[in-house]
């Protein structure tokens, strides 16, 4: 399948006791041996401007690109220190993460990944995430 599909997105984030649940509408394709998502964020930027979202996964690595008034990339692999940088109209900075677990479990375009991560701003450690993402194609 190289077209895209409408999808049904879930993103589950725990930071310690702190857990955000977002039911997205997105977009779902193939393209060679990757898988991406799109969708836009359902939440208005500092300023009141949009973001949209690009979450790419191939194979054991989680890509996520975000681009609109927050600008931000961050890389997941397991076992793997990698850098990323967010950049908003009032901040921007470096920031790395460290996957410790992720999990891809995809059957063409409907699955689930979940991943953990220490995150490290300018080196520091700014917090451990646990992140799940269900994807089923819409029909």
């Amino acid at each position: 399948m190289q077209g895209k599909s409408a999808a049904k997105i879930v993103v589950t984030s725990r930071q310690g006791a702190d857990k955000s649940v977002q039911k997205l509408r997105g977009e779902i394709m193939v393209r060679g041996s990757s898988v991406y998502i799109r969708y836009e964020e359902p939440e208005k930027g500092p300023t009141g401007g949009t973001t949209r979202t690009i979450v790419k996964i191939t194979g054991g690595e989680i890509k996520i690109m975000r681009h609109g008034e927050v600008e931000s990339e961050q890389t997941f692999q397991a076992g793997r220190k990698l850098p990323g940088f967010y950049h908003s109209p009032f901040t921007k900075f470096h920031l790395s993460t460290d996957t410790g677990k992720l999990d891809v479990s995809l059957d063409g375009t409907s699955g689930q990944i979940e991943w953990e991560y220490d995150l490290y701003v300018y080196d520091e450690l700014s917090g451990h995430f646990a992140i799940s993402m269900l994807i089923e194609e819409e029909v």
